[in-house]
């Protein structure tokens, strides 16, 4: 059987604006096996290779699906790539069982503070609320969905704030690559960063 590997999807269609993006995937490199994917430089017309995004994913025992929350969602090509690789009677459904058992981990950027996704804050609703159709999803497809990794606030973070978060983000990808079975279940708290600290 094969050790745990990590593939690492970032979807991102304004990288190279995202310094909080680069930093952390700047971390996610010097961690040993984990296989990195800039989603919007391999599809730039959104011509998603389902057959190769599936032997991928089969590849791996954790899936992370990195990006920035826009308008309290994802960004199209990762909706693009959840439509046409997820298909019915491969990832759920009769005979759908493909990725039955791996972890998928959803790592999130965003401009607003933890402070404003709370039930009295602007955005009204939590983090982790406006990420259940993901979690469902996971669910869809017998996957383990982690609590999620937060960087909130990038907006106004200093390079030491980001440098952290990189360091925390590293550690966690350590620990998924290494097949750490004390990564909590999805109910063991909100966020990971709650947890796993640098």
């Amino acid at each position: 059987m094969h050790s745990p590997s990590v593939l690492l999807l970032f979807f991102h269609p304004r990288y190279e604006d995202s310094q909080a993006n680069k930093v952390l995937l700047e971390h996610a490199r010097t961690v040993e096996r984990v296989t990195i994917k800039d989603m919007y430089e391999l599809y730039p017309l959104f011509d998603v290779d389902v057959m190769r995004e599936k032997a991928d994913l089969l590849k791996h025992s954790v899936v992370v699906w990195q990006h920035p929350l826009y308008w309290y969602n994802c960004p199209p090509l990762m909706k693009q790539w959840l439509d046409l690789v997820l298909e019915y009677g491969w990832a759920y459904g009769k005979g759908g069982d493909k990725l039955a058992g791996k972890r998928v981990l959803q790592v999130i950027t965003s401009g607003g503070s933890m402070e404003a996704y709370q039930q009295h804050g602007r955005n009204r609703y939590t983090h982790r609320e406006f990420l259940r159709p993901f979690e469902q999803t996971a669910q869809l497809c017998q996957m383990r969905y982690l609590p999620p990794f937060i960087v909130p606030g990038v907006n106004s973070m200093s390079a030491d704030q980001l440098d952290a978060y990189g360091l925390q983000y590293a550690n966690i990808l350590s620990a998924l690559a290494q097949g750490d079975a004390s990564y909590p279940a999805s109910d063991a708290c909100h966020y990971i960063n709650e947890i796993y600290t640098v």
